[in-house]
């Protein structure tokens, strides 16, 4: 059913054709599923690992403030889904709690076995603000800090949903079509503007995509500042914002999968340290998250733009 959508959506968009074929040449006509020049954030050393949900490295150097020794790295992925695929799929993580505003890993369970020690969904319950469409930072890392409480021996992943769309911090119209009514159905803004049917100057957009990550640096400040013990800060994918694609030079927006440019795989890589490492040991993984339902984990992927 996705292939046929998409199919469609191709059809009534041939700039999706080029997107495609972009897409065939960086993955090597199907040699590769992910990008493989990029690193192993599960292989490094730290206690928690903050990723911010398509956070482009040259964004995140200009803006953030943060303590500690910044680097650029490059991610495996162009997309949530693929960066979980690529570093968690099949992998021993009973050591680590991923604590999550982000729906895709529990929507993608079936094809992603990830062998966490515990999964704390934030989007699913009251962590979900309707107003915005999306998980606020200050909730992620109030999740955070008490589930840290709560395994002192575990490492941490805490995945932010900022800088990435919905832009909560905008006084725009042209962003909120997905908030206004519960059967929405139509593009993201990304996607709009990919083919043409939004009209926005690229400086608005980057300037209110910009502001999605200002709204959030100071809650991972607290984040970074507050834990003990080694903390990196980094991303899952960047996100293009109408420079020109390759080998097909189309201007490209948003964080398609399967595109490697380093506007889409260029991210952060911080680290703080302060005071003494977690001792860390792996256990069993726990059976205490709940289930959602398809409505609800469908509803929390639309208001985030989630299209492909």
């Amino acid at each position: 059913m996705k292939a046929r959508s998409r199919i469609r959506r191709a059809i009534d968009a041939p700039i999706l054709f080029l997107r495609h074929a972009n897409r065939l040449s960086h993955r090597r006509f199907g040699l590769h599923e992910h990008n493989p020049e990029g690193i192993d954030p599960f292989a490094a050393d730290w206690d928690t690992l903050a990723i911010l949900d398509a956070c482009r490295y040259d964004m995140f150097a200009r803006r953030s403030q943060l303590p500690g020794r910044l680097e650029r790295r490059r991610s495996k992925a162009s997309a949530t889904v693929e960066f979980l695929r690529a570093n968690v799929d099949g992998r021993d993580l009973r050591d680590t709690v991923y604590v999550t505003a982000n729906p895709q890993l529990y929507w993608n369970r079936e094809s992603i076995d990830a062998r966490f020690h515990d999964v704390i969904n934030i989007w699913r319950d009251d962590g979900w603000n309707d107003e915005h469409g999306t998980v606020l930072p200050e909730t992620v890392t109030e999740r955070a800090l008490r589930a840290t409480e709560r395994y002192p021996h575990k490492r941490i992943v805490v995945h932010y949903m900022q800088p990435h769309y919905p832009f909560i911090g905008s006084q725009t119209e042209f962003d909120k079509d997905h908030l206004e009514t519960a059967e929405w159905t139509g593009e993201n803004v990304w996607n709009q503007l990919l083919q043409g049917t939004l009209e926005v100057d690229r400086e608005e957009i980057w300037r209110i995509y910009e502001e999605n990550l200002t709204r959030a640096l100071p809650h991972v400040e607290t984040l970074v500042t507050e834990l003990e013990g080694k903390t990196v800060v980094t991303a899952d994918h960047g996100n293009m914002v109408g420079e020109r694609a390759s080998p097909i030079p189309i201007r490209e927006w948003g964080h398609p999968r399967g595109i490697y440019t380093p506007e889409l795989v260029d991210v952060p890589w911080l680290v703080h340290e302060n005071g003494p490492r977690r001792e860390v040991r792996a256990d069993d993984p726990t059976d205490r998250d709940r289930g959602a339902t398809d409505d609800v984990v469908v509803d929390r992927l639309r208001g985030l733009g989630y299209a492909e």
